[in-house]
């Protein structure tokens, strides 16, 4: 059974900069048996970032649509798991006011992170806390998940214009936020195939280069992954190839090459 102390443990074997910025995906069932259970998850990932900024996901995608337009900032649940559940409602945690695509923050700087997502009209917008996470050069640890939940990827193709992954209309949502006031917010929407089911293929060139690195969290394989340096292979790497994630095949052999052969002049 792991404690509060070994969780901390293992965020400093996998080197999370504590006084950095911290974007947690998680598979509560995959870290295996924990004294406390999931508070204890959140106090350990709390404590351990107390000089900086954690964040977790606390997504209404699944379910804020126009037939279910109306997203309550205080209210809504998170549909990403029981962590991002319990994380948003804690004491000092603020949640962002995006109806399909927010998240919740505790720490440094944590209004400031949060505020004004609601004038996005996208999941993931380059002004947006996505855009943020790469402006802080931040860590996202993936626990006991892979790429294919990592939202930040989304991101990316979004801010390179990749075709066939956003509507081109606006669904009319609306936010109720902090304040009590509800917002209009028209949003485009993700569409097509489940792109994310094919970020899978860069894993291995992730570690290559450097901008990912796996350990563990309790029983949890885990991967921390470089927002900025990610962002700057996948920005290249979608600047050749827009349909890299079209395809759900293996990365082609001369791409790894090609960075390879880069890094090694």
């Amino acid at each position: 059974m792991y404690s509060k102390k070994h969780l901390m443990d293992c965020l400093d074997h996998l080197r999370i900069e504590k006084e950095g910025t911290l974007l947690v995906h998680s598979s509560y069932k995959s870290i295996g048996e924990v004294d406390g259970r999931a508070d204890t998850v959140l106090d350990a990932l709390s404590d351990y970032m107390a000089d900086g900024l954690l964040v977790l996901p606390t997504h209404t995608w699944k379910y804020i649509s126009k037939d279910n337009p109306v997203f309550d900032v205080k209210k809504s649940p998170s549909n990403v798991g029981i962590l991002t559940e319990l994380f948003r409602n804690r004491e000092n945690t603020i949640r962002s006011e995006h109806p399909t695509h927010s998240v919740a923050a505790l720490g440094k700087d944590a209004a400031a992170f949060t505020a004004g997502e609601y004038k996005h009209d996208t999941p993931c917008a380059g002004e947006s806390v996505w855009g943020k996470i790469v402006d802080r050069k931040a860590q996202i640890i993936l626990v006991g998940v892979d790429l294919t939940r990592n939202t930040f990827i989304h991101g990316i193709e979004e801010w390179m214009d990749i075709p066939g992954r956003m509507t081109d209309s606006h669904e009319e949502l609306f936010s109720i936020l902090h304040s009590g006031e509800k917002v209009r917010v028209p949003s485009r929407r993700h569409c097509g195939l489940s792109w994310s089911e094919h970020f899978w293929k860069v894993n291995d060139l992730l570690i290559e280069e450097g901008a990912m690195k796996t350990g563990r969290f309790g029983d949890a394989e885990t991967r921390v992954v470089d927002a900025h340096m990610t962002t700057v292979l996948l920005t290249e790497l979608l600047e050749k190839n827009p349909e890299l994630f079209t395809e759900n095949k293996p990365l082609e052999p001369e791409w790894r090459c090609y960075f390879r052969n880069k890094r090694m002049n």
